[in-house]
């Protein structure tokens, strides 16, 4: 069965830095580019329209939406059929919902990892990239852990203190994990 990460936590608990480890110890290791309606960064993202999205609900094509900072970012099947045939996607949520929804709603293996960070230590990071939007990175934060106060029954492959483990050792981690439900060697 093919293989996917889903890297759940709060903005700036390292899902980007974690993921870049991941692809440079193995290439197959991609971030899902999740169909992105809205404005702002596009970077990591694909680009879509209103009309798109419209296509991808009347087809039943849409396994996750959620919205953010006044933007609508979907997970669809075509993205994740592609990513799949590209190598293993590690897709980025912030909803236990979203986590939810992809498991039951995409057939694959999924590994869910949690990051994890102290609120402040999203605020600092987040000055440190230049985030124009703190406050409201600091609010997702906020929902984030509301999240996962609401859902204690969520069952974690993995945990990661990105405070306390490197983005390299946390990426040995994932990669290990994978290689222990498919019994094949680690990078």
């Amino acid at each position: 069965m093919k293989q996917g990460v889903i890297l759940y936590g709060p903005p700036a608990a390292g899902k980007d830095t974690v993921t870049t480890a991941l692809s440079e110890l193995q290439p197959t290791y991609r971030q899902f580019a999740r169909l992105k309606v809205g404005s702002g960064k596009a970077v990591g993202y694909r680009m879509g329209t209103v009309e798109q999205l419209r296509e991808l609900e009347a087809a039943g094509g849409i396994v996750y939406a959620n919205h953010r900072y006044g933007n609508t970012y979907i997970i669809d099947v075509p993205g994740l059929d592609d990513a799949f045939t590209a190598g293993v996607p590690v897709v980025h949520l912030g909803q236990v919902d979203g986590i939810r929804a992809l498991i039951s709603g995409y057939a694959a293996d999924w590994s869910v990892v949690l990051l994890w960070c102290p609120r402040e230590v999203t605020a600092q990071r987040s000055a440190g990239r230049g985030d124009s939007d703190i406050n409201a990175r600091l609010a997702a934060w906020d929902a984030t852990r509301e999240d996962l106060d609401a859902h204690p029954d969520m069952a974690w492959d993995l945990t990661v203190d990105t405070t306390v483990i490197s983005p390299h050792d946390a990426a040995q981690l994932i990669d290990q994990l994978l290689a222990q439900k498919t019994g094949a060697p680690t990078a």
